[in-house]
């Protein structure tokens, strides 16, 4: 045995490769989820979106400078409402007045006329509103046993529930979290203001810590959710949700990407200021350079998918325009490979674009990878997709008689008719993939 050093040369995907191809692989729902997951890792992006401003209730004036904050804030937070989408893939069948009873069933009896009163008293995005005065009062009970009940619900599923304010909601979920004493909890216990203005320098002035150790605190805040009642509200999902929509206008079939609810993100102008501005603090400045440059990268890299993605829609409807005129008799012989050379990439790019993503047509939901087809050549010597075949198939399968019905070979014959030359084995294959029994089994 001996050691021996020796060079050699060796290809291998940088992380931001890595990225780019989990990206481009990803159907709509999978990329919801990675932005999402992207927002709350890398505290310089933000979404991009419009907020209509909410005026105070009449009889609320006086609190009004407390609720102003959170909804600056909710503009670069927002990203956690479509977080909770994105991570909700199946729709709650309960309410959340139902899941606080649940989870509390095991609750002392004399404390369930109170738990059913706060669970009914919730509004629709999980805070309690009601006074635990007027509560009290209306169940004749003492305002402390409101009080006491109303903690033990603030323990249960979803974080942050029966809340009587955005403050404590933050609070709480920070307190399942474990960090109620951590410097988290400190900036929205005394500078949540200071944090919805984007005033970072002040609040590290005031808790005395660097400025990269708030940020990294700001990025755990915006993670949290704003409205822990929202996953129970019962909007309905789809099972299905089409990464590209093809709508025929005037004749001819447009390719749209579907982006309803995907989040538009962009780098903060506020850190690219404070990049400039803090350029003698090496350590803020490489903390900050790095976050940028990761998220330029992970913009780029959801574009690329999003064209990349339109690109390979548009050259199926291109090739395959006879299926949406048609329906499966028009579909035409279609191969990776054509697409890959067609749009000038390597045919592993279209695989992974392809991969788990669909496409809503005037005809129907179908997978991208429906389109790639193989085929039989004709007598004309043009080729006819399996798919038009399996079509054509069916169509005399079920208007054969009953009675008498088609041997494999007679329906050969009826395929030759047509001028479609097709094996006795590659038809009875078709046959069984549509569940068509042989002729036997089909007679009544």
């Amino acid at each position: 045995m001996q050691l021996s050093a020796q060079l050699s040369q060796k290809q291998f995907l940088s992380l931001q490769m890595q990225q780019g191809l989990e990206l481009l692989h990803a159907p709509i729902m999978e990329l919801r989820r990675l932005i999402a997951s992207e927002l709350v890792a890398n505290p310089v992006l933000e979404e991009e979106f419009f907020l209509e401003p909410t005026l105070p209730e009449k009889n609320d004036t006086a609190n009004s400078h407390e609720e102003t904050p959170w909804s600056e804030l909710a503009l670069h937070t927002d990203h956690t409402e479509r977080k909770q989408q994105f991570l909700e893939s199946r729709p709650s069948h309960l309410t959340l007045a139902e899941i606080i009873q649940a989870q509390t069933a095991s609750f002392l009896e004399k404390d369930q006329p109170i738990i059913k009163a706060i669970a009914g008293n919730l509004d629709e995005w999980g805070y309690f509103r009601t006074s635990c005065s007027e509560l009290a009062a209306s169940l004749h009970v003492t305002e402390q046993e409101v009080e006491v009940v109303l903690g033990k619900i603030q323990q249960l599923d979803p974080p942050g529930v029966a809340a009587r304010d955005l403050k404590e909601c933050l609070l709480i979920q920070l307190k399942h979290q474990g960090r109620e004493n951590g410097l988290a909890s400190r900036i929205v216990s005394h500078y949540l203001g200071q944090l919805a203005r984007h005033h970072y320098e002040e609040i590290a002035q005031h808790v005395r810590v660097p400025l990269s150790e708030v940020l990294k605190e700001v990025a755990i805040i915006t993670a949290l959710e704003p409205h822990p009642g929202r996953p129970y509200m019962g909007s309905e999902e789809q099972s299905i949700v089409p990464d590209l929509i093809v709508i025929e206008d005037e004749g001819s079939f447009v390719v749209h990407l579907n982006d309803e609810g995907l989040p538009r993100i962009r780098i903060n102008d506020d850190y690219k200021e404070m990049l400039a501005s803090y350029a003698h603090n090496k350590e803020l400045r490489d903390y900050l350079r790095d976050k940028i440059r990761l998220g330029k990268s992970f913009i780029h890299h959801v574009d690329q998918r999003q064209s990349t993605l339109v690109a390979v829609g548009r050259e199926i409807v291109n090739l395959q325009n006879d299926f949406f005129r048609y329906g499966t008799y028009g579909m035409h012989p279609m191969t990776m490979a054509q697409v890959a050379k067609n749009l000038k990439v390597h045919m592993t790019t279209i695989s992974r674009a392809v991969a788990g993503k669909t496409i809503d047509t005037p005809r129907g939901i179908y997978s991208l990878k429906y389109f790639f087809t193989s085929g039989i050549e004709q007598e004309n010597g043009k080729q006819i997709s399996s798919e038009a075949i399996k079509a054509l198939l069916k169509k005399i399968i079920e208007e054969e008689s009953k009675q008498k019905p088609l041997s494999d070979q007679k329906i050969m014959a009826l395929f030759k008719d047509k001028g479609i030359d097709i094996a006795r084995r590659t038809l009875a294959h078709y046959r069984e993939q549509l569940g068509i029994l042989p002729k036997n089994l089909r007679k009544r």
